[in-house]
């Protein structure tokens, strides 16, 4: 009897890499009819029992995800169903947390438990998380050392760990470039702070309240062998990584050996392809390299000026390790200066209203916080007015001529309700503008500063109606008077300030139009219709005013328009999911409840017009004037006895609120 022929060895190879891959593939994505992630969600219930917190246990229940809408208190997902933040903060959470409660978190890319009372040695394993951004555990009572395996996540850009209790070893060796934020400040770390780029860019109210941390940015010098310890804790570190490294694969063996298996096949069957692949990634990682460390070099201004000492200085200091707002060459004698160009007609009258480029380079500076578009500075010249310096940043190739004539047509742009720029400076090395300083601030400080402090003025139904006024005709002017593709293309409660009056002024507008990457920076970009088409209008515009009068209503952060370093709510899900689920009382904010019986009518019309702005599909959106004549015909009475009445019933509210819920659904299934 004949006896067949073995299968080739290459055929094999090929049947065995096509098995294994379909195995791992749906050992990855292991309920993809469901949605959501199975193993996911018994990582998150481990973590419920672990917490045991009641309030936990009552709405962590059902699917976590659908897809990309989030169900669970705290938990965001994206299109795949995949958890990509978890954030639990000021919940009196009690507890630990285990080496391996986020090893099935993969695409975990924001962590946050700050302000809770978790407690134990924190050995948490990050190894797998490997597209983490930001990490607070800040305002606990962890105690143990810092994860090393934190050092190895190459895109972390924040670390929160203060006000904790780790005293074991000292702070391993951070050195990620796109590590912006930093503190680990009221512990009881000791030792030298490591010597990398990274970890110096900071300051010393990164490592504040930790007696036995020594070496610069502290004041603390260390002793005279310093050398010979910081050495020594050079090896400490590196043996405790190895440590890590070595614990993960005793615990994690299983999981190498597959992945292993993989890449051999891999590496027989498909070896040509996959050079070609490596070899384009390698030339992508090192142009996003040097963009990276372009950023870091010029973010080291912002840490100098608008870090922990707010101490104004002299925007030509030349003690600082950076340049100054002018640049230096343009305080050179014998070299050509451009002057400034005053463009705004009624910036004021007398001699002590007009300055030169001299005067400001000579002016106190204060860091006032780093924007999309360019860092903003506070400039206090003597006998002159304070105004507000932008300097701009990542500006798109043009020259001279084409930059001017942007910025007129912007600053064209006339309106009681939009802030105008007084003069810019435009220099090949240098771009500035110039801006009115508006003392009250911007709005969103008014809505979300000194909550739940005595001293904070309750902001009342009268003042954010006012607001959505005011923000909606200036967005009508700008509409109706630019030519630009997305007229604003950043509106958010950041860029509205408020007047003496609490008048709303828009800021920023039309700037999109100068910068290269305002596609991943601003607010109108990460609309619906650029998520799923990557393209804009001026509908875009519109759906970020309809996100922006949401904030207005429910007083809580949207996650669009969070500043870094705070976390934020998708409000257009919040608000749908809380309709759906008629738990609609807890909508409003506070602070415009106690309103109710003279602003409910009017809180529930400004509600219906933002969710027709923030309709998913454009063309369903309505424009500008329109919503202009909606919100100017919402009646506002002056009914002070309302903030004595709390006793109102909630259906008033709630059966308000589902008469839209159910009219907008029937509207929406008309159009079908």
């Amino acid at each position: 009897m004949a006896i067949s022929s073995p299968i080739p060895y290459k055929s094999f190879l090929v049947i065995a890499s096509f098995i294994l891959l379909r195995s791992f593939s749906i050992a990855q994505n292991d309920s993809p009819v469901l949605g959501y992630s199975m193993k996911e969600r018994v990582a998150l219930n481990s973590l419920k029992a672990n917490l045991d917190n009641p309030f936990l246990n009552k709405v962590w229940i059902g699917s976590h995800c659908f897809t990309n809408t989030s169900q669970w208190f705290g938990v965001r997902c994206n299109s795949n169903g995949l958890v990509i933040e978890i954030a639990l903060e000021n919940m009196g959470l009690k507890g630990d947390l285990r080496s391996n409660a986020f090893i099935t978190f993969t695409e975990l890319s924001v962590l946050s438990f700050k302000n809770n009372s978790l407690s134990g040695n924190l050995v948490i394993d990050f190894s797998f998380n490997r597209k983490l951004t930001l990490v607070d555990l800040s305002g606990n009572l962890f105690s143990g050392q810092i994860p090393i395996s934190l050092v190895v996540i190459p895109v972390l850009e924040a670390l929160f760990l203060q006000g904790n209790s780790l005293i074991t070893g000292s702070i391993p060796a951070f050195n990620q470039s796109s590590l912006e934020n930093f503190n680990v400040s009221n512990n009881n770390l000791c030792g030298p702070i490591p010597k990398t780029r990274a970890l110096q860019s900071f300051g010393h109210d990164s490592y504040d309240g930790n007696p036995g941390l020594c070496g610069p940015p502290t004041s603390m010098a260390c002793n005279s062998n310093g050398n010979d310890t910081a050495e020594h804790g050079d090896k400490t570190d590196h043996k405790s990584f190895l440590g890590s490294l070595l614990h993960i694969v005793k615990d994690y063996l299983y999981v190498i050996e597959f992945v292993f298996l993989i890449v051999i096949i891999l590496l027989f069957v498909l070896y040509y392809n996959k050079s070609r692949k490596l070899k384009k990634m390698m030339n992508e990682y090192k142009e996003r390299g040097e963009i990276k460390h372009e950023k870091s070099e010029d973010d080291q201004l912002v840490i100098a000026e608008v870090g922990g000492d707010q101490r104004s200085r002299p925007f030509g200091n030349n003690n600082l390790n950076t340049r100054p707002i002018g640049n230096n060459n343009l305080n050179t004698s014998g070299q050509e200066r451009r002057k400034l160009v005053f463009v705004a007609d009624n910036y004021g009258q007398g001699s002590n209203s007009t300055f030169e480029m001299s005067d400001l380079l000579k002016a106190s500076a204060e860091g006032l916080g780093q924007g999309t578009f360019g860092n903003c500075y506070k400039a206090m010249m003597e006998g002159k007015p304070v105004v507000v310096v932008k300097r701009l940043r990542n500006l798109k190739p043009m020259t001279d001529e084409e930059f001017t004539k942007q910025l007129l047509q912007i600053a064209n742009q006339k309106h009681p309700n939009l802030l105008p720029i007084l003069a810019y400076y435009n220099n090949k090395d240098e771009r500035l503008l110039l801006y009115k300083y508006v003392e009250k601030g911007n709005l969103f400080d008014r809505l979300h500063g000194k909550r739940g402090k005595g001293d904070r003025i309750p902001f009342r139904w009268g003042g954010r109606l006012n607001v959505a006024r005011g923000v909606a005709r200036a967005m009508e002017c700008l509409h109706l008077n630019t030519n630009f593709l997305v007229p604003h293309g950043n509106l958010k409660s950041t860029n509205v300030l408020l007047d003496s009056d609490e008048n709303a002024l828009v800021s920023d507008y039309g700037l999109a139009s100068l910068i290269s990457v305002a596609a991943q920076r601003t607010v109108c970009y990460r609309s619906p219709e650029y998520q799923f088409a990557k393209r804009v209008s001026k509908k875009s515009d519109v759906w970020s005013y309809g996100c922006l009068l949401l904030e207005l209503l429910t007083g809580k952060v949207g996650v669009y328009t969070a500043p870094p370093g705070v976390s934020g709510v998708d409000l257009c899900t919040w608000v749908h999911r809380a309709i759906r689920e008629e738990w609609t009382a807890e909508i409003f904010d506070g602070e415009i409840a106690v309103n109710r019986r003279s602003a409910v009518p009017g809180m529930l019309r400004l509600l219906e017009i933002a969710l027709h702005c923030v309709e998913k599909l454009p063309e369903k959106r309505p424009e500008m004037s329109e919503v202009v004549r909606q919100v100017e015909e919402i009646q506002f009475k002056d009914q002070s006895e309302d903030e004595d009445d709390l006793s109102l019933e909630r259906s008033y509210t709630d059966d308000s609120i589902s008469t839209i819920a159910s009219g907008k659904a029937g509207d929406d299934h008309n159009r079908k």
